[in-house]
């Protein structure tokens, strides 16, 4: 069973993003990295690059598939994780802690309400199975 992380605000398609401050903090699920397998590559956007809600903000690859990563709310990319770029699989072993992919200044905060709880993200993904 996959792990989902209380106090996270998930999207359907599988990333989540926690909320401190004016900032958030983006990733891929539990679920997702699972269902990929071995993370080999991830791509990431450059600093101050601004995406909205929903928009492709870079691709994870693993041996099994290549995925793209969707914005959960809009804003403009303040720090990515660089540690990725030589340790991919971190995001399978981490997902919620160091294998963060990017770091924004959210632009627009009521989006955060149209994202699933940790409840709902994870009814949400046990009718996937």
């Amino acid at each position: 069973m996959s792990k989902v992380e209380q106090g996270l605000k998930y999207t359907q398609s599988d990333e989540w993003i926690r909320v401190e401050g004016s900032v958030g903090v983006i990733g891929l699920t539990d679920y997702a990295q699972e269902a990929l397998n071995d993370i080999v590559y991830v791509e990431l956007p450059d600093v101050g690059a601004t995406f909205a809600k929903g928009e492709s903000f870079g691709s994870v690859e693993s041996v099994k598939a290549a995925s793209d990563m969707h914005m959960p709310v809009s804003g403009t990319v303040t720090e990515i994780n660089e540690a990725l770029q030589d340790a991919p699989e971190t995001v399978n072993s981490d997902p919620y802690g160091a294998g963060w992919f990017i770091k924004i200044a959210i632009s627009n905060p009521t989006e955060l309400n149209d994202l699933l709880d940790a409840d709902a993200y994870e009814k949400y993904c046990a009718e996937r199975e």
